[in-house]
């Protein structure tokens, strides 16, 4: 029987020998997550699994070290970790296609007030900085900021983003998916990813009704117009910004301001917008207006006025 014997020379076996060596290490690194990739197109969300800080005692997002979900992300490229340290959830980009809509829901941050329904974004607004949200006092549940059209590295532990096409979190075992999957129901019934549009030949005009915000006083059906003049600093640019709205003293209910021809991107959580017709007042014919708003005036009819009461422009009456 005819065999073959090669000898490596000793430079060739050292080779060998280190290259064994490098592939088993590199191999233990990925399996025990000391070295984690991330493609330049999405993001990486850390959850530390042991900490010497500790476990959390409140909240949800870990800022001091502990273990838990923590507020930073990993943007793309090679990253490296102590091992069996950290658990790293790659998740997409948020992509909102143009002329769409996304809505945030915060999992972690302050209780809403009572007289809440979406949270406060007056100083904590930025969904990509995750602890510059909690430590300016950011609140949990769904927002009142919505998402414009692009692309947004957000740290989908903390914030879900509802979108037309898909949702985007991390899921959790604990998830709140009920709470979810009914309010993107809600945006969807009022077709809330998509701005609303009113065209000119339509002949509507739009009626609109704040979900958000104090309460009209006793006796108040109709809420009165603020912010509606471009240079204040409480312009709400015809509700699309629900922080200067109510910055500007507006209430919830229906609304005196209405929308007429144009695009707006408005939170339908915020407020919904009902499309009426115009009212058309034929050639040779009068329309006799009614208040049902504003201060009760006195009867300005005069003594010979003998068919009813007739009040200032703005006062509640005829």
């Amino acid at each position: 029987m005819l065999g073959f014997y090669y000898e490596l020379s000793p430079l060739a076996q050292w080779t060998i020998v280190v290259g064994l060596i490098v592939a088993t290490t590199t191999a233990l690194a990925f399996a025990t997550g000391a070295i984690r990739y991330i493609p330049n197109d999405r993001l990486g969300v850390l959850e530390k699994l042991w900490s010497g800080s500790g476990s959390l005692t409140e909240g949800f997002i870990a800022l001091n070290g502990e273990a838990g979900f923590q507020p930073e992300t990993l943007r793309g490229g090679f990253h490296f970790f102590v091992p069996l340290q950290y658990r790293v959830h790659v998740e997409p980009l948020v992509s909102i296609p143009q002329g769409q809509i996304g809505y945030v829901y915060a999992r972690d941050g302050k209780t809403l007030a009572p007289e809440q329904t979406l949270a406060d974004n007056s100083q904590a607004s930025n969904f990509e900085d995750v602890r510059d949200f909690l430590e300016k006092g950011g609140q949990k549940g769904p927002q009142r900021k919505i998402l414009r059209e692009g692309v947004y590295a957000i740290n989908l532990a903390q914030f879900v983003v509802l979108t037309a096409t898909r949702n985007y979190s991390v899921e959790l075992a604990a998830s709140d998916d009920g709470v979810l999957l009914k309010t993107a129901g809600l945006i969807t019934a009022r077709e809330g990813f998509e701005p609303i549009v009113i065209k000119d030949e339509q002949d509507v005009i739009g009626v609109v009704t704040v979900h958000d915000g104090p309460a009209l006083p006793e006796g108040e059906i109709i809420a009165p117009t603020v912010g509606a003049v471009a240079a204040e600093p409480e312009f709400h640019n015809n509700f699309q910004n629900p922080q200067a709205f109510l910055r500007a003293g507006g209430f919830r209910g229906r609304q005196h301001q209405v929308l007429v021809d144009g695009s707006y991107y408005i939170n339908r959580l915020f407020a919904t917008v009902e499309l009426v017709p115009k009212t058309v007042i034929e050639v040779g014919t009068v329309g006799v207006v009614i208040s049902y708003t504003g201060p009760y005036g006195d009867d300005i009819s005069g003594d010979n006025y003998r068919h009813g009461e007739l009040v200032a422009p703005g006062q509640r009456g005829v």
